[in-house]
């Protein structure tokens, strides 16, 4: 049940990332669950570098994490593509 939850709130951190950085209607819904869970794990991983705790559970913060990092996935990922 809990990986059932992990990609829902993958899917809703993407999509907010994807309107966040405005995307457009080229994302699918796939493609933001990916970037919402890789986004927790990146946004995690970013916050232990700076002290912080990173993703702690399914709590206000943890979203907020999760969401700054989809963002940056999302911007480095548009670095790449150009």
């Amino acid at each position: 049940m809990d990986i059932l939850l992990w990609i829902i709130l993958g899917g809703i951190v993407g999509w907010v990332a994807s309107v966040i950085m405005r995307t457009g209607p080229r994302s699918n819904m796939v493609m933001d669950v990916l970037l919402g869970i890789i986004g927790a794990v990146v946004g995690g991983f970013i916050m232990t570098l700076l002290g912080q705790p990173g993703v702690t559970g399914f709590n206000l913060y943890s979203i907020i994490v999760a969401i700054l990092g989809a963002i940056a996935v999302i911007w480095i990922g548009r670095i790449v593509y150009r």
